[in-house]
């Protein structure tokens, strides 16, 4: 690779996206990774004004090197935001132009680390096919801080991305997973976008087997966070754990 080539930096955003509560930024950001993030001009984002958000937050502790309406900042296409861009049929090469005439290029979600559970796989690929650098800057990453707090088996585990929508394949995707998670010994994780956690949390109490360990994580990183492992019998005789308008990782296992 030529060295007037910029890098693509894969930034992590805070995990309180939607959030009535905010963290410090200095409390789930290592001071490298908002120093990296302040230096930066050019973005590729999943949206627009979430972006301009963090850099605002961003700008708060750090100066930033151009202010925020200065900033090069191109949103991912709104097919990708629906289908994901994990299949390879987005070709994301012309949004790293930028990076070709050496600039370096910030991908950003709106939480956590992007191209993980979120766009911007097309993105790295595609940095890969130009021979540009890429570099994933540390932060926080929800799949992973559930898993470690759940108690589950953190050698071997699977993220599954969303469940069904339909109330029968959700049932039956659930019995195929916990199928997994017994039999194999692999904790299977799975994440659902808000207002959808009740249909969730209902399916799974009425499906897993009693013995199955079921752990719900949510408002990670946040002073009102909850993490929580216990059996499907005992969490039969409780209420739900997670409100329905809050993200949250979900996971199965033994």
């Amino acid at each position: 690779m030529s060295a007037a080539h910029g890098r693509l930096l894969l930034v992590p955003a805070p995990l309180d996206f939607g959030c009535a509560e905010q963290a410090p930024l200095q409390q789930v950001l290592p001071a490298g990774t908002i120093d990296a993030a302040a230096h930066l001009t050019h973005w590729i984002c999943e949206n627009a004004k979430t972006a301009r958000a963090m850099l605002k937050r961003v700008g708060d502790v750090q100066p930033l090197a151009l202010p925020l309406r200065e900033q090069a900042i191109v949103e991912l296409p709104r097919e990708v935001h629906k289908k994901g861009d994990h299949d390879g049929s987005f070709d994301a090469r012309a949004l790293l132009a930028p990076a070709l005439a050496g600039h370096d290029i910030g991908l950003l979600s709106e939480a956590g680390m992007p191209a993980v559970a979120d766009p911007g796989s097309s993105v790295v690929r595609s940095a890969h096919q130009l021979g540009l650098t890429v570099v994933p800057l540390v932060g926080p990453a929800s799949l992973l801080l559930a898993l470690a707090a759940s108690g589950l088996n953190g050698q071997n585990f699977a993220f599954v991305g969303y469940l069904p929508q339909d109330a029968a394949q959700r049932t039956a995707r659930i019995r195929e997973l916990e199928g997994l998670a017994l039999r194999g010994g692999q904790t299977q994780l799975f994440i659902e976008t808000p207002y959808r956690n009740a249909a969730v949390w209902d399916a799974l109490l009425k499906s897993l087997q009693p013995a199955t360990r079921l752990c719900v994580a949510s408002g990670l990183t946040l002073p009102q966070s909850s993490i929580r492992t216990l059996p499907a019998s005992a969490w039969r005789q409780q209420p739900a754990p997670v409100a329905n308008d809050v993200p949250a990782v979900f996971a199965i296992g033994r």
